[in-house]
C-alpha cells in the first residue's frame, strides 16, 4: 500500500534533514555531505549556507576544513562551483563526466575543442599540475606550451572555466587556496588525503541518488536529473539509474503525486510533521536550489522571478512552513526583509530572532527592517 503524505509533511521532514529545523549539530564536513554538496561560486553565501545549519560555528571554518582536506571545491552539479566531501565528491562527478557535454557538436563548433584536441589537454593538465598548485596563468602557459594546444590560451583563460569544466568532471583538477584573491589549482588526490577517486558511473548513481532523495526527498528522477545537470541527462537513463535501487527505494504519493524516497526514511516521512521555524537562508541555497526554482511546493509560481533572478543569481530567501515566503538583503546594519503578502500574517517576532541569529554568525550589528511585498 502507498504512503500518502501532505506536501507540508514533507517540506517539514525535509526541514529536519536539512537541519534547518532544528537546527543541527553536525561538522562542517557532515554538513556538506548531508546536502551532497553546497554551490559556492559567492564564497560569503556558502560558508553562511553551513553555518546557518549548526548550532555552534566559527567564521573562516570553511576556509579551514578546505585547508587541511575535508573539503574540496570544484566544479560539479549544473558545472556550478561547489564545495564538496573529498570521500563523496568523486560520484557526482563521475556522474557529470559521464555526460560527455564536451562532445556536443554545438560546444566542438563553439570553442573549437574536439575531442582529439581534449584528448591531448588531458594529460598536458595533469602533467603541469602534478604535485604542484598553479595560477589560472602558470597553468595556462605550461598547456598552451605543448604543440597544438596554443589556440586554448584564450578558452582556458575565461573566468567561467568552460574548458576546465570536463577535467574537474573527470577528476583531473580542483580550485586550490587562493593566491593574492586570485584562483589557483591542483589535483584533488594532492587536495586531500580523503581523496576517494571516482567510481564507473553505474556505482556512482546509487551513492548520488541516494545522497539526493535523503536531503531532497520526497522527489522524481526528473528532479534528480535537473539538478545534477539541469536536465541534460535522458529520462530512459535517470530511469536505469533508479531502477537499479529496487527495494532500497519507496513510492509515496504526496498530495496526489508520486515520488521516491530512501526505503530507510519512510517512517520518519510519515510521521513527520509541519515545519514551525522562520528561517533566513542566504543566496544560491541548496533547500532552493535542490529542488530547484521551478519547484512551486517550495518556491511559490508568482515569486520565482524574486527568487531567480537575472544573470543565474539566486536571491537570500525567508522560509515558512518550509516554502519560501520571502526574500532578504544586507545593506549594511540593516537585514531587510521582503515578505510576502500571501504567505500570512507576518511573523515579526521570528523574524528578528532570526536576524538575531544571523547578526550572530556574521559577528555584526544588524537592524531588521520588515515590510510586506
Amino acid at each position: 500500500m502507498t504512503v500518502k503524505v501532505s506536501w507540508r509533511q514533507a517540506l517539514g521532514w525535509r526541514m529536519d534533514r536539512q537541519l534547518l529545523d532544528p537546527v543541527g549539530g553536525l561538522p562542517i564536513a557532515a554538513v556538506v555531505r548531508r546536502l551532497g554538496g553546497v554551490q559556492a561560486q559567492v564564497a560569503s553565501s556558502a560558508e553562511l549556507a553551513i553555518r546557518v545549519r549548526r548550532q555552534a560555528s566559527r567564521p573562516g571554518e570553511v576556509g579551514r576544513a578546505l585547508a587541511d582536506g575535508r573539503l574540496i571545491k570544484t566544479w560539479a552539479m549544473r558545472g556550478a562551483l561547489h564545495l564538496l566531501t573529498p570521500e563523496d565528491g568523486g560520484a557526482f562527478l563521475s556522474l557529470m563526466a559521464a555526460g560527455r557535454s564536451w562532445e556536443r557538436p554545438s560546444w566542438q563548433r563553439y570553442f573549437g575543442l574536439t575531442p582529439q584536441i581534449m584528448g591531448r589537454m588531458r594529460p598536458a593538465v595533469r602533467e603541469a599540475l602534478g604535485g604542484a598548485t598553479l595560477s589560472r596563468e602558470e597553468l595556462v602557459a605550461a598547456v598552451t606550451s605543448q604543440r597544438g594546444l596554443g589556440h586554448l590560451a584564450e578558452g582556458l583563460r575565461s573566468g567561467w572555466g568552460t574548458l576546465l569544466k570536463p577535467l574537474a568532471w573527470q577528476g583531473d583538477l580542483c580550485f586550490g587556496p587562493s593566491r593574492g584573491g586570485r584562483a589557483t589549482f591542483m589535483r584533488p588526490d594532492v587536495a586531500s588525503s580523503r581523496w576517494g577517486g571516482l567510481p564507473d558511473p553505474d556505482d556512482a548513481a546509487p551513492i548520488a541518488i541516494a545522497t539526493y532523495l535523503g536531503a531532497y526527498g520526497p522527489a522524481s528522477a526528473d528532479a534528480f536529473g535537473h539538478w545534477l545537470s539541469g536536465g541534460y541527462f535522458g529520462r530512459r537513463q535517470l530511469r536505469t539509474w533508479f531502477d537499479r535501487l529496487g527495494e532500497l527505494l519507496v513510492e509515496v504519493e504526496v498530495d496526489g503525486l508520486r515520488a521516491f524516497v530512501l526505503a530507510t526514511d519512510l517512517d520518519a516521512l510519515a510521521a513527520a510533521t509541519p515545519a514551525s521555524a522562520v528561517r533566513l537562508l542566504p543566496g544560491f541555497d541548496q533547500y532552493v536550489l535542490g529542488p530547484g526554482t521551478a519547484d512551486s511546493h517550495v518556491v511559490p509560481a508568482a515569486r520565482r522571478a524574486a527568487v531567480s533572478r537575472q544573470s543565474g543569481w539566486i536571491s537570500p530567501v525567508v522560509l515558512a512552513r518550509g516554502v519560501v515566503a520571502g526574500t532578504w538583503e544586507r545593506d549594511g546594519g540593516q537585514v531587510r526583509v521582503a515578505w510576502f503578502g500571501e504567505a500570512g500574517r507576518l511573523p515579526r517576532k521570528a523574524l528578528e530572532t532570526e536576524v538575531a541569529r544571523i547578526a550572530t554568525l556574521l559577528d555584526r550589528d544588524l537592524r531588521a527592517t520588515l515590510e510586506v511585498a
